[in-house]
C-alpha cells in the first residue's frame, strides 16, 4: 500500500513541478528525496515512508510555486485525501512541510523526521547544484546576477527576504553560506562540508573574474 502511494505521489508531483525553471523542478524534488533517505538510513532514524512522503511534497504549497499560499495547502490536503493516507501520517507530513523552509524563520522542529527533510532540502541548496539554482532562481524573479551597489541583508522578515531588492550573488551571504552551521544531522553536515567549501572557492573566482585587470 505504502509503495503504491508513494509511486502515485511521484507521479502527482512531477506533473505539478516538471515545467519549472525555477530551480524547484521534479529533479530538485528527486534529490531532497534521495538524500532524505540516505540521511534516514545512515542515522538509523525516522519513519521512512513518513520522511519520504514529505520530500515528495514539501514544495507542492510553496506560495513562490503557487497563486497564493492558500492555493497552494488546499493543493496539497486534495491530494493527500486522494491517497487515502491515515490522519495522523498527514497531520506529520503536513507539520514537516510548514516548518523546513528556511524563509519560515528559526521554527523549532517537532520530529526527526522534519531535521532529516530540513537537512536534505538544505543541502540541495549547497554546491555546484546550489549554485546553479541560485542562479536559476534569481533570473526567473528578475534580480541581477550581481550588483556591487546593494548591502547583504542581515535581518528579515519573510516578506522582505521574499520581495526585497537582493542579487544572486548576495544571495549566497544572506543563505547559503549559513545553511552549513544550520544542519541537524552528523550525516547531513558531512556531506554540505565538502559542498560548502565549493561555494567558496567559487565566489572567490567569481569577483576574480568580475574585477578583471589585465
Amino acid at each position: 500500500m505504502q509503495k503504491t502511494i508513494i509511486e502515485q505521489t511521484e507521479s502527482f508531483v512531477y506533473e505539478q513541478l516538471k515545467s519549472d525553471v525555477s530551480g524547484h523542478d521534479w529533479y530538485h524534488i528527486n534529490r531532497v528525496r534521495k538524500l532524505a533517505l540516505h540521511i534516514a538510513r545512515e542515522e538509523k532514524k525516522g519513519n521512512e515512508f513518513i520522511i519520504e512522503m514529505a520530500a515528495l511534497l514539501h514544495d507542492i504549497p510553496d506560495d513562490k510555486l503557487n497563486d497564493d499560499m492558500e492555493a497552494g495547502w488546499n493543493k496539497l490536503d486534495d491530494w493527500l485525501k486522494m491517497t487515502g493516507v491515515d490522519l495522523n501520517t498527514v497531520k506529520e507530513i503536513k507539520e514537516i512541510i510548514s516548518t523546513i523552509s528556511y524563509s519560515a524563520g528559526e521554527v523549532n522542529l517537532t520530529s526527526v523526521e522534519a531535521e532529516i527533510v530540513q537537512d536534505a532540502d538544505r543541502l540541495d541548496a549547497l554546491g555546484a547544484i546550489g549554485i546553479a539554482r541560485t542562479f536559476a532562481y534569481g533570473g526567473k524573479k528578475g534580480q541581477s546576477m550581481y550588483d556591487p551597489s546593494l548591502s547583504v541583508r542581515e535581518e528579515m522578515t519573510k516578506q522582505e527576504y521574499r520581495m526585497g531588492k537582493s542579487s544572486s550573488v548576495h544571495h549566497f551571504y544572506e543563505k547559503l553560506l549559513r545553511l552549513q552551521d544550520l544542519l541537524n544531522t552528523d550525516t547531513a553536515k558531512n556531506i554540505a562540508s565538502e559542498r560548502h567549501e565549493y561555494m567558496v572557492r567559487f565566489l572567490e573566482e567569481f569577483y576574480k573574474e568580475w574585477d578583471v585587470r589585465l
